[in-house]
């Protein structure tokens, strides 16, 4: 999600270092074990520094689900852009495994996920940003089955959703070593398979 390769349009300096800082804790000793006081010191500024940016751990956060929007807008525009629903579902597939392969994205994505289930107000933080690309690919699974790009689908909403489990998924395996980086190619013959118009 955030970090040094991803962050599309850095905040004030002193900022982006307590976001990096932020991430770099998080993804060590996981959000629940982090407090401000660790933060500031990874980020090498005083409490009252980071208090003069943030007023706590979870405004921190709350930037980071903001920053991740901003990174996943261009999955969104590609989703809806596209002038043929398979090469964009193709390309949207292929792009997205990569993004969401990134350590950083997988690991912290694993962490926000585990505190959402115990912490609602964290899920709230992040849930929009997903729901944004469930969204675009309903929109895309909708318009391939107008075109004859794709089967009809039940419920395209779930099956938008499914995709995103398969992508993300994939991922963490990834991390874990349990998939191969080339299995990008075997991911997308799956989502291909599963969405195609039968025979």
């Amino acid at each position: 999600m955030i970090g040094k390769k991803t962050a599309p349009s850095p905040p004030h300096p002193r900022k982006q270092r307590i976001i990096e800082a932020a991430v770099t804790c998080f993804l060590e000793a996981g959000y629940h074990q982090t407090g401000v006081r660790d933060i500031a010191h990874r980020a090498g500024i005083s409490l009252g520094n980071l208090y003069n940016h943030f007023s706590g751990k979870e405004a921190v956060l709350a930037e980071i689900a903001r920053i991740e929007a901003q990174e996943l807008e261009a999955f969104r525009t590609l989703l809806a852009a596209g002038p043929d629903p398979k090469a964009t579902l193709k390309r949207f597939v292929e792009d997205y495994a990569e993004y969401a392969a990134r350590p950083e994205n997988a690991v912290l994505g694993l962490e926000i996920l585990s505190e959402a289930i115990r912490a609602p107000q964290i899920a709230i933080l992040f849930s929009g940003n997903r729901a944004g690309l469930v969204t675009g690919l309903e929109e895309l699974l909708e318009k391939g089955a107008r075109t004859g790009h794709f089967r009809a689908f039940e419920d395209p909403r779930e099956t938008a959703g499914l995709i995103l489990d398969a992508i993300e998924g994939r991922a963490l395996r990834v991390l874990l070593k349990d998939a191969k980086g080339s299995a990008k190619t075997t991911l997308w013959r799956f989502i291909d398979a599963a969405t195609r118009v039968n025979p």
